[in-house]
């Protein structure tokens, strides 16, 4: 995978993309991160990358030309993939950001992340340049860099490879479509808290009961929006009757 950042701010990146998970897949070669500066391609002698908007108002406006310039050198850079890239405008009008996405977006061979900074974007770049608008959340943020970051760590981190232990991705939270059950290690007993039995008992049928058990207490007691979509089994539904009832 090829994942590209186009920013103002590009030492904002350099930190995420060398450490934890996102930095050993880059050092194993299995994604390739880049962080362009659009500054460079202003086309004026001045850098200069926005203005004022038309018919007035406050702040200031990303330009087209910059941005489309880019992405233009970002393709021409790319090795031609099967599929063309996706380009992902970070934005707080956009779509809310997701564990489903994140999936969807880790099938892909190559991702275009454009970063504002100032009032805006022309209209144009939404229009007529980007594939996708995403929001990381309800609220709004100095410019597209975090949110960008959030969403390629969320992505890498499912590229084959990228963990330690490949079951991690499959059972994190949002990923079943619930909240993940509790975890637990050593020591047995910390300060009179001791580690559930169940957990210790060596069964593991019992111990896969429990947690998806937990899983679903989890989720009913602090998102319980997440049920309407989850993928539930008749034993989950049960399961759920008898803790909705015990909440009475």
């Amino acid at each position: 995978m090829r994942i590209d950042v186009l920013t103002l701010f590009p030492e904002m990146c350099e930190g995420v993309f060398g450490t934890s998970i996102v930095g050993k897949a880059r050092e194993k070669g299995i994604v390739s991160l880049n962080a362009v500066n659009f500054r460079d391609f202003s086309g004026n002698k001045h850098g200069s990358v926005d203005d004022t908007p038309y018919g007035g108002g406050g702040g200031m406006v990303l330009k087209p030309d910059p941005i489309f310039a880019a992405v233009e050198h970002v393709l021409e850079e790319a090795e031609n993939g099967e599929r063309p890239p996706r380009i992902i405008l970070m934005c707080p009008q956009g779509k809310p950001y997701t564990q489903r996405i994140a999936e969807e977006l880790a099938r892909e061979e190559h991702l275009i992340f454009i970063c504002g900074h100032y009032e805006g974007y022309d209209e144009r770049i939404r229009e007529h340049l980007v594939t996708d608008e995403l929001s990381i959340g309800d609220y709004v943020l100095t410019g597209g860099e975090l949110p960008a970051l959030t969403v390629i760590d969320s992505v890498v981190r499912l590229q084959p490879g990228a963990l330690g232990n490949e079951t991690s991705a499959v059972t994190d939270s949002f990923s079943t479509g619930l909240l993940e059950y509790p975890h637990y290690t050593r020591p047995v007993e910390f300060r009179g808290w001791k580690v559930p039995d169940i957990l210790l008992s060596g069964h593991h049928a019992n111990i896969e009961d429990w947690r998806r058990e937990q899983a679903l207490k989890r989720t009913l007691t602090r998102r319980p929006d997440l049920l309407d979509s989850a993928n539930l089994t008749d034993k989950d539904r049960r399961m759920l009757e008898r803790l909705r009832k015990e909440q009475l």
